[in-house]
């Protein structure tokens, strides 16, 4: 009865933190020309969100990111990352993959293969762009805990 007992502690503790993994926050510190913002945002359950969260465990991520295409704002990780691509279109808000080294965060929508990282938080485009800005931006991101 002790087995069973223990046994289905241990299930629903793996429960409970395969659940806190689905619902990873972190922290976004952006600074553009429209001044300094904070954004939350969540991971998605893949590999490489695992990855990049393990790599935020380590402590903030600072990454000078360049706007490309009037779309995107991307900058280049420090490692390399587990790539899960696929075919998708991006939305307003996703972060994402790129190439296994690079991470971007979308203002507008962009159709290739990508690995989908992460989506903001509570952001409407049209203010997620207007805090983005038209030039270069600093992200910060950082695990909350």
């Amino acid at each position: 009865m002790r087995k069973v007992i223990t046994l289905i502690l241990m299930l629903c503790a793996a429960s409970l933190y395969a659940d806190s993994k689905d619902n990873m926050k972190i922290s976004i510190n952006i600074t553009s020309t429209s001044g300094n913002h904070n954004i939350t945002a969540t991971l998605v359950d893949n590999s490489s969100a695992k990855a990049f969260a393990e790599l935020l465990a380590k402590g903030p991520l600072t990454v000078q990111m360049d706007d490309y295409g009037s779309f995107e704002k991307v900058g280049n990780l420090p490692v390399s990352l587990p790539r899960n691509d696929t075919g998708i279109t991006t939305k307003p808000g996703d972060i994402i993959l790129y190439q296994g080294n690079k991470i971007t965060i979308y203002y507008a929508t962009n159709s290739w293969s990508f690995t989908r990282l992460g989506k903001v938080d509570d952001v409407a485009p049209a203010e997620l762009r207007k805090i983005l800005g038209k030039d270069n931006v600093t992200a910060v991101f950082e695990l909350l805990k």
